[in-house]
């Protein structure tokens, strides 16, 4: 049995100390997490050239549409069992995250084979931004203050794309992004504004909790989150 089979709440690992007011939980959307993090479709569209690059070499040859069948019928084999692996890679992933975001901070608990937990106090959150799809699902990275870091491959796929040097955590894929965007920011800005301006940023254990993957990280104060969008 592992330890988050005991979750005292799922998503978890422990109780919230007092005065820590759980505000939102959610999981991602398991088809946008297959089209965007696992690339269903980019891969559906690779095996659908292919198969029309195999009939066209065919029938250059000089041979008929019943041997371009036989021929591409285990590339289309093939490309549905692609499709179907990543798809229920992301299915269980999806079922496995948890994000949470508290009075204090943000965890995110994933992984499908061994799950694990990341803390991230507000104090180590430097920035956050929104981006929405128009499947109306999105995507809220979280940019770290510089010593505050993270692992790209221990945070995959719940992390920015492309951003390896400096990895941002990301709630990724999630639906009413709007809205959990709104119920961070004003997070934010609360615990900012609850930590004495002229103290914050000189005191790095003046406020609680602290992070469970990296200690002395120092208190930063949150900006607003910025807002794109996409198609």
């Amino acid at each position: 049995m592992s330890e988050f089979e005991v979750e005292p709440i799922p998503g978890l690992p422990a109780l919230l100390p007092d005065g820590e007011e759980l505000l939102w939980q959610g999981t991602p959307l398991w088809v946008p997490l297959a089209k965007r993090a696992f690339h269903v479709r980019e891969v559906g569209i690779y095996f659908g050239v292919l198969i029309l690059l195999r009939a066209g070499f065919i029938l250059s040859d000089g041979d008929g549409w019943d041997v371009v069948l036989g021929s591409a019928l285990w590339l289309v084999f093939v490309g549905l069992v692609t499709v179907a692996i990543l798809s229920m890679l992301a299915w269980f992933y999806a079922r496995s995250t948890i994000y949470s975001i508290s009075s204090k901070r943000v965890i995110f608990r994933h992984g499908v084979v061994v799950p694990i937990a990341v803390n991230l106090p507000f104090k180590s959150i430097e920035s956050a931004g929104l981006r929405v799809h128009s499947d109306g699902s999105g995507d809220i990275p979280l940019a770290l203050i510089a010593k505050q870091k993270v692992s790209y491959l221990l945070m995959w796929p719940n992390v920015r794309p492309w951003h390896f040097s400096k990895a941002q955590p990301m709630l990724r894929a999630i639906p009413d992004v709007e809205d959990v965007a709104e119920l961070l920011a004003d997070a934010l800005k609360a615990e900012a504004e609850a930590v004495p301006s002229d103290v914050a940023p000189h005191h790095p254990n003046s406020a609680s909790p602290e992070s469970g993957s990296t200690s002395g990280a120092e208190t930063a104060s949150a900006d607003p989150l910025a807002t794109s969008s996409s198609s």
